[in-house]
């Protein structure tokens, strides 16, 4: 692990997307971790937009949001708990004394969260066995609170602690841990997780990243991107419909 000061030519171009907060200059590639927070966004303003204007005896979508709710917590609980793990222990070995209390902010701001995702999930599963609009509106404001919580850690963690990795880490460091992130993931968790990262990113964004996965990421992609996104419109329909009323 070593530090770095100076912007080099030869470091990598850093991915932006949209309502992402930073992406400090360095040595390590980290595209993933901002694909990742871009579809963590995505999915916490989708629900937020579709919960109020889903109607509350319309138990088949409350169904499709309580599936599609647990796979957006059980991949960002995957994220999290690998960076409480590897990647803040990491940092914290090489970082200097002005940087801990970022780090150590890291972990405490998860648990922070972990609440508001436990809440939103009992909450679609009691929507899905039949409640009343008071429990659709305590889920809708269960999920404002997560939205604005996670958001707020998302610009905490992009703007300083990656600032604290790009100073300490290599390519190789990174490289390292994202191989224990990686742990335990079946090809079955891959096929689902590739269409649900992607969606919604600029289409001009995907050639770049499909040279930074590989080309089995853009097989996948491929073969299950169109049925993803039918599956997405048929479970945020309420959502759509209303903003196409309101562009119309």
């Amino acid at each position: 692990m070593t530090t770095h000061q100076h912007r080099r030519p030869e470091w990598p171009r850093q991915l932006r997307l949209p309502g992402q907060a930073a992406a400090p200059e360095g040595p390590v590639d980290m595209f993933m971790m901002y694909l990742m927070h871009h579809a963590f966004r995505r999915d916490l303003a989708a629900f937020t937009a579709a919960v109020p204007h889903t109607p509350v005896d319309d138990l088949v979508t409350w169904q499709s949001l309580a599936d599609r709710w647990t796979l957006f917590a059980e991949a960002l609980h995957h994220h999290h708990a690998g960076e409480d793990a590897w990647l803040w222990p990491a940092l914290l070995e090489v970082a200097g004394e002005v940087d801990r209390d970022t780090l150590e902010a890291m972990e405490a701001e998860h648990e922070g969260i972990d609440p508001l995702l436990d809440a939103a999930a009992a909450g679609f599963d009691r929507m899905a066995a039949g409640a009343d609009e008071d429990e659709r509106a305590a889920l809708a404001v269960r999920l404002v609170a997560a939205r604005e919580c996670l958001g707020r850690h998302l610009v905490h963690e992009e703007t300083d602690a990656m600032r604290v990795l790009q100073e300490h880490f290599t390519q190789a460091d990174w490289d390292a841990l994202d191989e224990k992130f990686r742990e335990g993931i079946t090809f079955r968790r891959v096929v689902a997780l590739v269409p649900w990262a992607l969606h919604g990113v600029p289409p001009a964004a995907l050639p770049d990243l499909f040279a930074r996965t590989g080309s089995a990421h853009h097989v996948i992609w491929r073969l299950t991107h169109r049925r993803f996104a039918r599956a997405e419109q048929r479970t945020f329909r309420f959502a759509h419909d209303r903003l196409a009323r309101k562009a119309g």
